[in-house]
């Protein structure tokens, strides 16, 4: 039986396929439960900015005008 908080799993980050194989100007984003992590992607190991699934929407709408 395990007491206390459960270790987190590590998510699942991606990329937009826009941001070519070696730049290093680019943010990853990572989908769960309570919203999506966003990251600076070469600094994997940094804080994380969570948002809402509607703010995520919003913010990737508002970058394809």
């Amino acid at each position: 039986m395990s007491v206390g908080p459960q270790p987190e799993s590590e998510p699942t980050w991606f990329k937009s396929s826009y941001s070519g194989g070696n730049t290093t100007e680019c943010v990853e984003a990572a989908f769960l439960p309570e919203g999506v992590r966003i990251r600076d992607s070469k600094a994997p190991g940094y804080p994380y900015l969570t948002v809402s699934a509607s703010a995520w929407a919003r913010f990737v709408g508002g970058s394809l005008r």
